[in-house]
């Protein structure tokens, strides 16, 4: 998805950034994330944001582990990704459809108080700053394993693909395309963003799923619908 501006590095990114924390959210550099906004804390996140102009929604998940029982405001992990507002669309009864951009990963230094309904984080850019250089890392891949359970992972939930395109995604889109529509947990989920390298990422999706597939067999658990 080409975006109308180009981030060169950490400076290029503001350290003070609105959070949308979501369980189960994975957004990763240079990935596509459908949201479906309709809270109205997180309507006026989008309009504040279109607003000042940068665009720019941080994707964060909550730790419920490390927090209160039934808490209103969970605590955060401390890893997230920071998205641009690539594509809008209004739906006619008050709710937002748009599409973010993942642009790079940030730290959490602290959270903020702040009068806005949603949350806001001061953040730091550059633990990640291989982030802003696309596909880095692209040829320590190891795409045949990752395609092996990809197809074991299709077969065992009687799903589908587009070969064609699976087979012409370079290695960063694939990797990252396929750890966000994975259908694991939060800490699995945590764990992808939290990779040191595209590398490694792909060989924690490719074991999660192993172990989800070993687990099913065993189980024998019927097939995702």
């Amino acid at each position: 998805m080409p975006i109308n501006i180009e981030y060169r590095g950490p400076a290029d990114l503001p350290e003070i950034i609105p959070v949308f924390p979501l369980p189960g959210a994975l957004l990763l550099p240079r990935g596509q994330m459908p949201l479906n906004i309709f809270e109205p804390r997180y309507l006026a996140m989008v309009d504040d944001s279109l607003r000042d102009g940068h665009r720019l929604i941080g994707m964060i998940q909550p730790d419920v582990a490390h927090s209160p029982k039934n808490s209103d405001k969970p605590a955060l992990f401390r890893v997230g990704c920071v998205g641009r507002i690539t594509q809008l669309a209004e739906s006619g009864d008050g709710r937002y459809i748009l599409e973010l951009t993942g642009v790079a990963r940030f730290k959490v230094v602290e959270e903020l108080e702040v009068l806005t309904a949603y949350r806001q984080c001061k953040v730091d850019f550059f633990a990640f700053v291989d982030d802003f250089t696309a596909r880095m890392g692209e040829d320590q891949v190891d795409r045949e394993a990752l395609l092996a359970v990809l197809a074991d992972f299709l077969k065992a939930n009687n799903l589908k693909v587009d070969w064609e395109g699976v087979e012409s995604a370079p290695n960063e889109a694939l990797v990252n395309a396929l750890a966000m529509m994975s259908p694991y947990g939060p800490a699995e989920k945590q764990a992808m963003l939290e990779a040191p390298d595209l590398k490694t990422r792909a060989e924690i999706l490719i074991a999660v799923t192993e172990m989800d597939l070993a687990k099913k067999r065993t189980s024998g658990d019927p097939p995702l619908q």
